[in-house]
């Protein structure tokens, strides 16, 4: 059996939809049902609530092989700890009350970096936290998602996209469809143990201008990179409901992305994924785009 957190977002659909073909049980923890698609409703167990809840987690990890482990870090928390670490107390918790011998945890790349990083170096506790509990654990220890650039399709429709970071500046991004199926391949094994972290680049490394040119390329219209302020996007995200903690939080984790946190690990045919983020645009962005 397998248990898989937050099934409805950009990760776990993708990583539900590719392992309810392979055969193995598969149960959801999810707060609304409605929102998965009809097929996996019939094909998976669902167990209705919050993976943060002790009473779900308890019915949840039942006779359970496996764990995906992904905390969606709360907007309105006290600070990235308490949105990251002390929200997964329960799922630790019960990964050693049901004795659950394999925990697949969504993560990122720095860890030992000494470089302070808001949600970065919390996910990092989040991960101690579950070795903590014995269990064999692979914290998938991840870039920045070819995904968040989604987020930015009204501004794409107007030829720009935004950030804070330099436009120049080098870094990894993923593809999450490539994060579901690298989770899907440690899920499916039954053989490794330990507590090891698996570090993964991505498809490559752009910069925001080459992002911009590929956008350019594949929209056939001119896109140029807006270089934002931090101070000005904390204020934003704060008049959006962000706390101040978590606000905060994310500008400490953009800035140690500028010093070069998930850089430090070199690439190899071993941790480079096979989505390019040219491909990703051609199937996810432009139709988004034209709409």
């Amino acid at each position: 059996m397998i248990v898989i957190t937050a099934p409805t977002g950009q990760i776990g659909s993708k990583l539900v939809a590719g392992l309810l073909p392979r055969g193995e049980p598969v149960r959801l923890i999810v707060r609304d049902p409605g929102k998965l698609p009809a097929d996996v409703r019939e094909r998976a167990e669902i167990v209705v609530g919050s993976h943060r809840d002790p009473d779900v987690l308890d019915r949840a990890l039942v006779d359970a092989d496996a764990l995906f482990w992904l905390m969606p870090a709360a907007a309105t928390a006290s600070s990235p700890y308490e949105a990251y670490v002390t929200a997964s107390i329960p799922g630790a918790d019960a990964v050693v009350r049901h004795a659950v011998p394999r925990v697949v945890i969504v993560s990122a790349l720095g860890r030992g970096s000494q470089i302070y990083a808001g949600h970065v170096s919390a996910s990092h506790a989040m991960e101690d936290l579950f070795r903590s509990t014995g269990a064999h654990v692979r914290a998938l220890a991840l870039p920045t998602f070819m995904d968040n650039i989604l987020r930015q399709v009204a501004t794409i429709k107007n030829g720009t996209i935004s950030g804070t970071l330099p436009g120049d500046f080098t870094m990894p991004w993923i593809a999450t469809k490539d994060i579901a199926a690298l989770a899907a391949e440690y899920l499916l094994d039954h053989t490794w143990t330990g507590q090891d972290p698996v570090e993964s680049l991505g498809g490559e490394d752009l910069s925001y201008q080459d992002i911009a040119e590929i956008l350019t390329d594949v929209l056939g219209t001119p896109i140029r990179y807006r270089l934002g302020d931090r101070a000005a996007l904390k204020q934003f995200l704060v008049g959006r409901g962000f706390s101040e903690a978590i606000a905060r939080s994310m500008m400490d984790m953009d800035l140690a992305g500028e010093r070069g946190i998930t850089n430090a690990t070199a690439r190899t045919a071993e941790n480079t994924t096979p989505t390019t983020f040219r491909e990703f645009a051609e199937e996810t962005i432009k139709p988004a785009v034209i709409g």
